[in-house]
């Protein structure tokens, strides 16, 4: 009886083990992989797809700047303020995710100022142009959002 209750116990931590291991999704599409979806999405799906690949190209250059590696960070740190207009744009054209797209930019933006206080001064001014840009991005939804109606 012992030796089947152990059996029980290994089995029970086995499964519970198996269960609470990350597994990687591999739903989860790559840049590349959304960057060639976006050209065949429909226009209010579009935003949606451009602040992923914007949060992707995020981690990324979060990445790159913790492994000094400037030129790709840079080049990374481009494609995070670059597809974040991108949805910008699209958010405002189909008047679809302005409001997701505001708060993933805001996110981005303090993320990216919290990476800024972590590197040299040599280091911070591409940062803090990008967190300017990313402002205006807001900024331009938050307009969009909330425009005054003529009375």
């Amino acid at each position: 009886m012992a030796n089947f209750s152990r059996t029980v116990l290994v089995l029970v931590l086995a499964i519970g083990c198996a269960v609470a291991s990350p597994v990687p999704h591999r739903d989860e599409a790559t840049v590349e992989e959304l960057k060639a979806r976006l050209s065949t999405a429909s226009v209010s799906d579009r935003p949606h797809i451009c602040v992923e690949i914007a949060e992707k190209q995020l981690t990324e250059t979060d990445r790159l700047y913790a492994a000094s590696d400037l030129e790709k960070a840079q080049a990374s740190l481009s494609d995070v303020v670059a597809y974040s207009e991108m949805a910008r744009d699209y958010a405002v054209k189909s008047h679809k995710y302005q409001k997701q797209a505001e708060i993933a930019v805001r996110g981005m933006a303090r993320k990216l100022t919290e990476l800024s206080h972590s590197l040299g001064h040599d280091e911070q001014a591409p940062v803090e142009d990008a967190v300017g840009k990313l402002e205006s991005v807001r900024d331009d939804l938050l307009s969009s959002m909330f425009k005054k109606r003529a009375k």
